[in-house]
């Protein structure tokens, strides 16, 4: 992935929230969780996170970028919870910046599941795609208005814009392809300029907007225990979400995925497999530089997938 403009990787932490401090920061804020355990649960690009108490999930942001993620979760999860059919991560607590902290986090109740990239592929399979899609469907057909009054931003990032995304697929594609975890790209890169979008194309809907292997819970029978990571959710493209058909799925279980969402116009589905591709390269990618072989084993599945 490409450096900041002072060399470090983009996921380069700036701040960094040991257990002890997270220990401290949830006792001050939430004195009921003073006496609970606090045990590591994991990092990403944008959050440090703690299992606390056994019963709650909390993130604290990792860099400056991250932390209006978290207050967008804050604000809008809470409006569409109930409406969906599968759990998502609602914050139940909400940090405030302090002296100690000077950045929002957020408490979330524990999902029961496994994701996707840590499964069998066997449980990826035709349950938990027709799962997936119902879950969509209903997210799609939520009328935004509340969520854009509450701060839903549209999509800032371009997510879809041709003329950022294409170089940064080309590049990762190559880093994944001279690391010798995919063949040839030219495929690829060839589908991208075929299906390219058009400014101003798509519907606006309420949409997760990085939805992938590991944003998506899996329960031990493969069914859909819940959908996490909502940092990116954003009144956009519904293509953005439909991609993780491609991403995810294998033929015949992609076929269950679109009748239980429904009818999707044929550009519509372009713009959901460029958008595919271009999101399958930055997770090898992302796999190959620091050295993750479930990520990096769920971008090169699905470009493989995709250029066949």
């Amino acid at each position: 992935m490409p450096a900041s403009a002072g060399g470090a990787p983009q996921w380069t932490a700036e701040r960094v929230v040991s257990r002890d401090d997270a220990r401290d920061l949830i006792a001050a804020q939430f004195p009921e969780l003073a006496d609970a355990t606090v045990e590591p649960f994991g990092n990403g690009w944008d959050n440090t996170a703690y299992l606390v108490g056994g019963a709650f999930v909390f993130r604290f942001p990792r860099r400056e970028i991250a932390v209006p993620l978290i207050a967008r979760e804050i604000a809008i999860l809470p409006l569409i919870a109930d409406a969906l059919p599968a759990p998502i991560p609602v914050p139940r607590f909400a940090g405030a910046p302090s002296a100690t902290f000077p950045w929002t986090f957020a408490g979330y109740a524990h999902l029961a599941g496994t994701t996707i990239d840590a499964l069998p592929g066997a449980l990826a399979g035709p349950r938990l795609a027709q799962e997936l899609g119902a879950f969509l469907r209903v997210l799609h057909a939520i009328d935004p208005a509340p969520a854009i009054a509450r701060g839903l931003p549209p999509d800032e990032l371009g997510r879809l814009d041709h003329a950022r995304c294409f170089p940064k697929a080309r590049d990762r594609l190559m880093t994944v392809h001279e690391a010798g975890a995919i063949g040839d790209p030219q495929r690829l890169l060839d589908a991208m300029l075929a299906i390219a979008p058009e400014p101003g194309e798509g519907a606006t809907r309420i949409v997760h907007g990085d939805l992938y292997a590991r944003h998506v819970l899996v329960d031990g029978e493969g069914g859909l225990a819940g959908v996490i990571d909502w940092g990116d959710v954003h009144a956009g493209d519904p293509a953005l979400d439909l991609a993780v058909a491609d991403l995810i799925f294998a033929p015949p279980d992609r076929e269950a995925f679109s009748a239980a969402y429904g009818v999707v116009e044929a550009r519509t589905r372009e713009r959901a497999r460029y958008r595919a591709i271009y999101h399958a390269a930055l997770v090898a990618d992302y796999g190959v530089r620091i050295r993750d072989d479930a990520l990096l084993r769920a971008g090169t599945s699905a470009l493989e997938r995709m250029s066949s």
